[in-house]
Formats: C-alpha cells, structure tokens, sequence
C-alpha cells in the first residue's frame, strides 16, 4: 500500500500516542508500505508549533528520515485540485491532503470523519 498520512496521525506515531488506532499502526509500521508525509503536513506542525499549540519534535526532516518516510512537496496540480474541491471540509491543510491522496493514488490514513465525504481512498477503521 502506498499512505499518505494526515498531520495527527503522523503526530501520533512519531509520538508513540495510544490514540494512534491498531490498523493504521499496523499500516505504517509494515514494510512492504510506502508511508508518505505531506509537506502541507509539515507546514502546518511549524504554524502550530510556532503558535505554542503544538508539541512536535524539534527536528521533524530528522523523524520522517528515521522512520524511511517519503515526503511529497506540493505541486500547482495539487494545489488546483484542493482549490476545485467539494467545500466539505474547510481546513487547507485537510483539503490539500486529499487532493494530493487523489492525484498521487495514494490511501490516506486518517481519523477526520469528514474526509469521507470525498471521492479519496482511506484506510478503513473497524
């Protein structure tokens, strides 16, 4: 499989969290997987973590490197993709994970109930 996972998730593994759910840890933790990380994703840890309203590594490049994790840059393609998207969910970094998981086929892994209002391939939580 080929993830691509959302900021929390991402926050929960590096973290070792308990609210990381079973089925993505199995997920990301199986190496015949390619676990993608967004560069929205990073972004959007740097705003927060800037703010104080985020504990993240200091280091994030060094984590993702750690955990053989590819990161994928934002592209014109995907950023007209989450412009042109259905205004089901509001928050830029949310739609721009979805419009990169369409265009670059790939599973998104995340716990966001409203990403499933969107035509995008998630990994399914009992």
């Amino acid at each position: 499989m080929n993830l691509l996972l959302d900021t929390h998730i991402l926050l929960w593994w590096l973290a070792g969290d308990a609210r990381l759910p079973s089925m993505a840890s199995e997920a990301i933790g199986t190496a015949d997987n390619t676990v993608t990380v967004s560069a929205a994703s990073a972004w959007e840890i740097a705003i927060k973590k800037a703010a104080g309203r985020l504990d993240a590594p200091d280091d994030l490049a060094d984590a993702l490197g750690a955990n053989d994790f590819e990161t994928l840059a934002i592209s014109v393609a995907h950023a007209l993709e989450a412009g042109g998207l259905p205004a089901h969910h509001s928050d830029p970094f949310d739609r721009m994970l979805i419009a990169q998981a369409r265009i670059e086929h790939l599973m998104l892994v995340s716990v966001d109930p409203r990403f499933s209002d969107y035509d995008v391939e998630l990994l399914p939580f009992p």
